[in-house]
């Protein structure tokens, strides 16, 4: 917000921030007893996956940026799993997944390509 750093140049900072908002959407209807449960761990999974494509990008060393990227991913499969349970208690019923779940598939097929190709912004 205040830099201007490589990282927001980055296609895949782009649209995990645009993910987040999503979570954040799609975690407002979900049953508010979940407040502390699954919305939090949705909500703060997608900041993570966010914040760690963006640190990624800063370090110095290919290893570096790599383990960053690859932790993304698993903030990434944390959502999934959490929207599996979600799934399952009857919780998404009534909410459109199709786009979220599009973005997050995407949101974990971009840091796979930074991990396989030699990543430096």
């Amino acid at each position: 917000m205040f830099f201007t750093l490589n990282h927001q140049k980055l296609e895949a900072y782009k649209h995990s921030r645009n993910f987040i908002l999503e979570c954040y959407k799609l975690t407002k209807e979900l049953p508010s007893d979940e407040r502390f449960g699954m919305i939090s761990l949705i909500r703060r999974a997608a900041l993570y996956t966010h914040g760690n494509i963006a640190e990624g990008a800063s370090r110095k060393t290919e290893v570096e940026r790599k383990r960053y990227y690859e932790i993304s991913r698993g903030s990434i499969i944390e959502i999934d799993a959490a929207l599996n349970i979600a799934s399952d208690l009857e919780y998404l019923q009534n909410i459109n997944i199709e786009l979220p779940g599009k973005n997050m598939v995407s949101c974990f097929r971009m840091p796979t390509v930074m991990i396989e190709s030699h990543p430096h912004p």
